[in-house]
């Protein structure tokens, strides 16, 4: 699956660029968030595009600022910059009801967002969702060198089992990530919400989607482990299943709906 088409531009309020497809159809619409270092080429958003597409439904994907296309170094973003790109291409890029989908960072962008805007916000899809990943993970990750990398240089760099380049990680998005964490307490968000983590996740335990889980205050939240299922989740049965999840998704918001309007007759 290749995306061959040009991205469109949408311009933030202090100048930095957004790209974005944006695919027109009914609502709810889906929004796609990415994860750490990726953007919205990967095979998630383009197979969700496809998905949307063929059944007529609105459907966004972008790219955080200093990801992909956008304008900006990577980094210099931080978890706060990219829950406000979020809320810029939600606010600016769609209308109506949206189900928010984030893949790893993505499922932590998904509930900033989401307690920003809740009455724009049908439902949630996690997939590896990594909230407060600053916070839990990466901190285990930094030795000596990373440390002392950190305080003298602002940003060290951790191999990764990804890409030949190393990932970089910075002193600012580690102090300032502290700044929205999300699993110190209830989340106050009712939407319904579906969450898919694998037990082979070498990168992201399971066990912080189920924390999201028991942390949302939504009881309509389910979570699907996935035995063999690593971190990105996209060999051909987790997309296939991911669609299926989505899918799922969406019929029960629109007959939670149409259950709701029949009640007000």
């Amino acid at each position: 699956m290749k995306d061959d088409a040009r991205a469109e531009m949408l311009r933030c309020d202090d100048g930095a660029t957004l790209a974005y497809h944006r695919s027109p159809g009914a609502t709810p619409g889906v929004i796609f968030l990415t994860g750490y270092m990726s953007d919205m080429t990967g095979q998630k958003a383009l197979r969700l595009e496809a998905f949307c597409r063929a059944r007529g439904r609105a459907f966004l994907r972008f790219d955080y600022y200093g990801h992909g296309e956008s304008s900006g170094a990577f980094i210099d973003g931080t978890i706060g910059r990219w829950a406000d790109d979020a809320v810029c291409a939600l606010d600016n890029l769609t209308e109506g009801p949206q189900v928010l989908v984030g893949s790893s960072l993505g499922g932590w962008i998904m509930v900033l967002a989401a307690l920003r805007r809740r009455e724009r916000i049908a439902g949630l899809l996690g997939i590896a969702a990594a909230p407060d990943f600053t916070e839990t993970l990466i901190p285990q990750m930094l030795d000596d060198e990373h440390r002392a990398a950190l305080e003298r240089d602002g940003v060290c760099y951790l191999a990764s089992p990804y890409d030949e380049q190393p990932t970089p990680v910075t002193h600012d998005i580690l102090v300032e990530g502290r700044l929205h964490l999300v699993l110190d307490g209830d989340i106050p968000l009712d939407c319904p919400a579906r969450l898919i983590h694998g037990l082979a996740d070498p990168d992201v335990p399971w066990q912080t989607s189920l924390k999201l889980a028991e942390k949302l205050q939504a009881t309509d939240v389910a979570l699907t482990l996935v035995k063999d299922g690593g971190h990105r989740m996209s060999e051909p049965a987790d997309l296939e299943r991911l669609c299926d999840t989505l899918d799922e998704l969406l019929r029960r918001i629109e007959a939670g709906d149409k259950g709701e309007s029949a009640g007000r007759l």
